[in-house]
């Protein structure tokens, strides 16, 4: 199943998957999001990738706060 940064909630909710899984599954997501950026996206287009990564990032940072942490810190 697909996912995207829509399902965030969803993902962080689910009682069967490990850390670990959601962890990779949002960490999936944000990968995507850069992979369909091509050299042709517009400032704005970038900008909103950017702030939907933050989502990610923050919503990984509900699971593990260091790896959360460590993430938010490394961006630009």
């Amino acid at each position: 199943m697909d996912y995207s940064v829509e399902d965030i909630d969803k993902i962080l909710n689910y009682k069967t998957w490990s850390d670990k899984k959601k962890i990779d599954t949002l960490l999936f997501i944000d990968c995507c999001l850069y992979t369909n950026m091509g050299k042709e996206s517009t400032q704005t287009e970038r900008h909103a990738t950017k702030v939907k990564s933050r989502k990610l990032y923050r919503a990984i940072g509900k699971i593990d706060t260091a790896v959360g942490k460590q993430i938010l810190n490394s961006l630009d």
